[in-house]
């Protein structure tokens, strides 16, 4: 037999044995695969929330803090206050604002078919942070807010103005992909020059409020905002959820998700809304926090496919473990110093955003 013959037939059974492959088998292969990837994001983000908790300016042993969680009212007053009233809700609110991001970026990247996409592309951090500077530069109070909610307030009502404007602007370029992006675009430097505005024109005190802010702090984390963001949590993601198998359908293209009587202007409009009210809040209550809507979306692609009945739970998990473990790095890289943990995701967010982008041009 020839050389050539020889490889005919190695081609000929190579072929015959990807034919016999039993679709059930692989497709119970990829099921365990994917369970065995979330049960192991659940355990990482159940070990850096109890790390966030035990990390601090005071160490405070694993014994000691699953004692005082598990029974409060036998620790001693003082851990009981530092582990009830400032670390938990800490870490809760990391927790909850990585998964609101992580939730916001995967769908956005989804319904926008662009990589590159998460909830700032559209400019609502850039809204968010200007309805802050403009509280923080004139001082305003509002009576009927609690004392430390104006701020939060003013930046969750110009995020959710800036809903409104791209919601129009979808409605009036008809759902186009390209319209909206480029109108977030337009959005985040038209604020981010606003911004710059204020401060020239901002006292000292209003200025140094304005910089804080702006680099994402959970300091301001209280039960009161983990309570708002995690109902508004509960509330947004069974949408999200109920939408999975569209979104699945979408990422085979608009043409063929079309073809499966699948309303494309309604899905991208319910998915900006739903985003866009998970990204508002974020912001409103820890600041912009750059990077996890971009980067979490990602590594859930790359743990679990594109089925999004797994991939945006993956997404939003991946992004509670990257905020949650920014939090125990902004404590501990400087010992004495609390750095901003909008600027530790910048700094790991930076690497992984050029990796995307290189990947991107290799393949085009």
């Amino acid at each position: 037999m020839s050389l050539a013959s020889l490889e005919i037939a190695k081609a000929g059974r190579a072929q015959a044995d990807a034919t016999q492959v039993d679709p059930v088998r692989a497709y119970r292969r990829s099921m365990r695969r994917r369970l065995l990837f979330t049960v192991a994001l659940l355990v990482l983000i159940i070990g850096a929330v109890v790390l966030d908790i035990a990390t601090g300016p005071a160490g405070i042993a694993v014994q000691d803090l699953l004692a005082t969680l598990l029974h409060a009212d036998a620790a001693p007053a003082g851990l009981r206050v530092v582990v009830w009233e400032f670390r938990l809700p800490t870490a809760v609110m990391a927790l909850l604002v990585g998964m609101c991001l992580g939730l916001g970026g995967g769908e956005m990247q989804t319904v926008l078919d662009n990589p590159l996409a998460s909830p700032y592309t559209l400019g609502i951090s850039a809204a968010a942070a200007f309805g802050a500077a403009l509280a923080i530069t004139f001082n305003w109070r509002f009576p009927a807010l609690p004392a430390g909610m104006t701020v939060s307030a003013c930046a969750c009502a110009a995020a959710l103005a800036s809903v409104l404007v791209l919601e129009r602007v979808a409605r009036w370029r008809g759902g186009s992909t390209l319209g909206v992006i480029l109108f977030g675009i337009a959005l985040v430097y038209s604020f981010q020059a606003l911004i710059m505005l204020l401060q020239f024109v901002a006292s000292e005190e209003a200025l140094q409020g304005i910089v804080f802010w702006t680099m994402g702090s959970l300091a301001r984390a209280s039960w009161t905002t983990v309570a708002i963001l995690g109902l508004a949590f509960a509330l947004v993601a069974p949408f999200s959820l109920r939408d999975a198998w569209k979104l699945t359908a979408l990422r085979l293209g608009e043409e063929r998700a079309a073809s499966f009587g699948i309303d494309m202007p309604r899905l991208r409009m319910l998915s900006l809304l739903r985003i866009s009210v998970l990204a508002a809040l974020s912001v409103s209550f820890v600041g912009t926090i750059g990077f996890v809507g971009l980067v979490a979306p990602h590594i859930a692609r790359l743990l679990l496919g594109e089925d999004h009945r797994y991939y945006l739970p993956g997404s939003a998990m991946a992004g509670g473990l990257i905020i949650s473990l920014a939090s125990v790095a902004s404590k501990t890289l400087l010992p004495g110093v609390l750095i901003p943990v909008g600027i530790v995701t910048s700094l790991v967010g930076i690497p992984l955003f050029l990796i995307i982008v290189l990947r991107r041009l290799r393949r085009e």
